[in-house]
């Protein structure tokens, strides 16, 4: 089962929006950045795994960035807040049209 959650990091002014899937790992994450929200990441593993196969990784990874590496399980001091997918897809889609439309 898929579910959405997000994080707040305050030593970076960091939210962090998440979406896992039942095994615990990260398919896509949104990172927004200071009291602005700016979006810095919005990486799909998916997409991240098609980047990888067609060579072009660095390119990805400079503009989306990367999910989290680690399941959550193994996640230590973050308690994060459960979401909805509608509340993600809100913050999701935003911040993935910003960065893609940015000059590489």
């Amino acid at each position: 089962m898929t579910t959405w959650m997000r994080c707040y990091w305050d030593e970076e002014d960091i939210w962090s929006y998440f979406e896992v899937d039942a095994e615990g790992w990260v398919t896509r994450q949104v990172e927004l950045q200071g009291p602005e929200l700016t979006p810095i990441a919005a990486a799909s593993l998916d997409d991240w795994q098609q980047a990888h196969a067609a060579g072009r990784l660095d390119e990805y990874d400079s503009r989306f960035g990367i999910t989290a590496e680690l399941p959550i399980s193994e996640w230590e001091g973050h308690k994060p807040e459960q979401l909805t997918s509608e509340e993600f897809e809100e913050v999701w889609g935003p911040a993935r049209r910003q960065i893609a439309s940015q000059p590489s």
